[in-house]
Parts: C-alpha cells; structure tokens; sequence
C-alpha cells in the first residue's frame, strides 16, 4: 500500500522548506522514497518566483492518515499562502493513494490536476518508473503528452529521514 504526496513551494528557503516537510511526514508515515528537487515555472500566475517541487511516496493505504501527514508538514514550516495559485512557503497535496477514488470535500483523489502538472509527474516517476494515476492511466504517457511546462531537476533527492 503507498500513497504519494507532492510537496512545492516559491518563497523563503525552497529546498530547506522541502527537507523539512520530508521529515515531518516521515515522523507519521514511513517514507518509502523521495525524489530531487524541481524547478518549475509558477502556472496561473505571472507575478511569482519559481516554485521547488519533490514527491515523496509513503507506505500507507491510509488515505486519512497521509492527508494529516501533509497538513502537518504545511503547519511545521508555517505555510502562507495569499492567494490561489500565488506564492507560498509550502503546499503538500496527497496525489494518490493506491487506487483509490474520492471525491469527498476534504480530499479528491486521485488529485483533480495532478495528471496535467509534469511538476508532480516528473518527480514521481523518477521514483516509480511504473506509476500511474487511477482513470488516467501510466505517468510516463501524460508526461509525454503534456506540452513542456518548463520542469528542471535542479538538485539530487534529499536522504531519506
């Protein structure tokens, strides 16, 4: 059983951010992988720095369980967030968790955008070069349809904690 959760943020110490993140939802689930770090242009805005992007895949099927693990990791690094799409310090988003299907208000799985953003497909099939999002279908396919969004790995994967 594994969920993944994308991690991304534009303000402050990106990558100190990220790390940190990456710790605190190891402290609650067991961290099975974490891709490098991604540089990606903001998308809906034009007025904001370059986001930071990671994804960390975790052995849980417990859908609930990885959606407190990612808040928690938003609260630890004091996350702002002024406007939607805008800058922010950290946003965490529970992508998929095994084949679920949700379309609960609280949390939509698999994530209602993931399949269109190569910021959270790159990573993730770094990690899992067979994964794919339920009704969408493989990663490496939607990556290879998507128009280039301007994705750079810019540094190797953090240590797992």
């Amino acid at each position: 059983m594994t969920a993944v959760v994308s991690l991304g943020g534009n303000l402050g110490d990106r990558a100190a951010y990220l790390r940190r993140a990456i710790e605190v939802i190891a402290m609650q689930v067991p961290v099975r992988a974490v891709s490098s770090l991604y540089e990606s242009a903001p998308i809906g805005v034009t007025d904001s720095p370059a986001y930071l992007n990671a994804v960390v895949v975790v052995d849980s099927g417990d859908a609930e369980r990885v959606f407190q693990a990612a808040g928690a990791a938003e609260r630890s690094q004091g996350r702002l967030r002024s406007r939607r799409w805008g800058p922010r310090t950290l946003d965490a988003d529970v992508i998929a968790v095994d084949q679920q299907v949700s379309a609960s208000p609280r949390l939509t799985l698999p994530h209602p955008r993931a399949h269109e953003r190569a910021f959270v497909l790159m990573p993730w099939l770094e990690v899992d070069a067979t994964a794919s999002i339920t009704g969408y279908g493989p990663v490496r396919r939607l990556l290879e349809e998507l128009p280039d969004q301007h994705v750079v790995r810019v540094a190797p994967a953090p240590p797992l904690p």
